[in-house]
C-alpha cells in the first residue's frame, strides 16, 4: 500500500488572508466566520506570512497585517508523507501547516485534526494477516487472531531496541484522546512478544495505563519465534530496556521545509 501524503488528507478550500491592505480587524472577522484560529496570508497566491488569534493581542484593529503576521513559516508540500508532517506538527506545537507548491504559492493546509483522522483509518488487521501468512510460511503453523482483545503492558516482551522521542510524545497524544491503533502481539506462556507498536506500548507504560487494545495471534504449537530470539540477542525483557532516541537523532525530515520570508 502507498504511504499516506499531505494531499490525500489536506483542506483545499482555504481562507487566507491578504496580505495587502489586510488589517487586524479582518482577521478577527475571519475568526468570528470560520472559527478558526490562525490563516496563512498571501500575496498573490503566494504564502509571505501567518497570523493566528494571539497575535492580535493588545493591537488596534486598524493595524496593517503585515505588522502582524510571522514571516517565518514551517510548510509542507504535498508529497510529503503524513507521518512527518504528523512529526512536524507534534514537536512544533503548530497547529496547522500550509501545504505550497514549488513556486510556494497556497495549495491547502494540513492540521493536527487532519493527522489525526489519517491514523484513525490507518486502523487495519491487514498487516495481521500478513504476519500470520508469515508465520505458516516459516514454522509450519496455523496461527489464529483475537479481535477485541486487551494485553497488560507489564507482560510485553519487545522486540525493537530503539524507538523515537518525537513519535513516543506523538502516541501519548493518541493514546490520551482514545485515538491510539491497536498493538500487534503474539501470546506465549506467560506473555506477550510485540510484533508492532512499540512506541504505543512505551507510551501507555508512560502514563501508567495498565493494558492496551490488541490484535492477538495465539500459536498453540510449542514452537521459538524468531522475534523472541531476536529480543534475547538484544538483551530485551521488558518496556524499559527500550532506548528512546532524541529528537537530533531522527532520520531526516527532508519534506519539511523551512523558509524564511525576505523582507521586501
Amino acid at each position: 500500500m502507498d504511504k499516506k501524503k499531505v494531499r490525500d488528507y489536506m483542506t483545499y478550500d482555504v481562507v487566507s488572508i491578504d496580505a495587502k491592505g489586510g488589517t487586524a480587524k479582518d482577521v478577527i472577522n475571519a475568526i468570528r466566520d470560520t472559527h478558526h484560529d490562525g490563516f496563512p496570508v498571501i500575496d498573490n497566491r503566494k504564502v509571505v506570512g501567518y497570523v493566528s488569534a494571539r497575535d492580535l493581542l493588545f493591537v488596534y484593529p486598524h493595524t496593517p497585517i503585515e505588522k502582524l503576521m510571522s514571516r517565518h513559516l514551517i510548510v509542507a508540500a504535498p508529497d510529503m508523507d503524513i507521518n512527518d508532517a504528523a512529526r512536524v506538527i507534534f514537536r512544533s506545537g503548530i497547529q496547522k501547516l500550509p501545504v505550497v507548491d514549488d513556486d510556494n504559492n497556497l495549495i491547502g493546509i494540513i492540521s493536527n485534526a487532519d493527522v489525526i483522522r489519517s491514523q484513525i483509518e490507518h486502523v487495519s488487521p491487514d498487516k495481521v494477516f500478513k504476519f500470520i501468512d508469515t508465520l505458516r510460511q516459516l514454522h509450519d503453523v496455523e496461527p489464529t487472531m483475537v479481535r477485541g482483545g486487551r494485553v497488560a503492558i507489564q507482560n510485553i516482551l519487545p522486540t525493537q531496541s530503539k524507538i523515537y522521542q518525537d513519535e513516543l510524545e506523538g502516541r501519548m497524544y493518541e493514546i490520551q484522546k482514545g485515538l491510539a491503533e491497536p498493538l500487534m502481539v503474539v501470546r506465549r506462556p506467560g506473555r506477550f512478544v510485540l510484533v508492532d507498536g512499540h512506541h504505543r506500548a512505551v507510551a501507555a507504560h508512560r502514563l501508567g495505563i495498565k493494558e492496551l487494545d490488541a490484535y492477538i495471534i495465539e500459536i498453540d504449537e510449542d514452537i521459538e519465534l524468531g522475534l523472541e530470539r531476536t529480543a534475547r540477542d538484544m538483551h530485551l525483557s521488558t518496556l524499559d530496556d527500550i532506548k528512546i532516541l532524541d529528537y537530533a537523532r531522527h532520520p531526516p525530515l527532508v519534506a519539511l521545509t523551512h523558509r524564511l520570508v525576505k523582507q521586501g
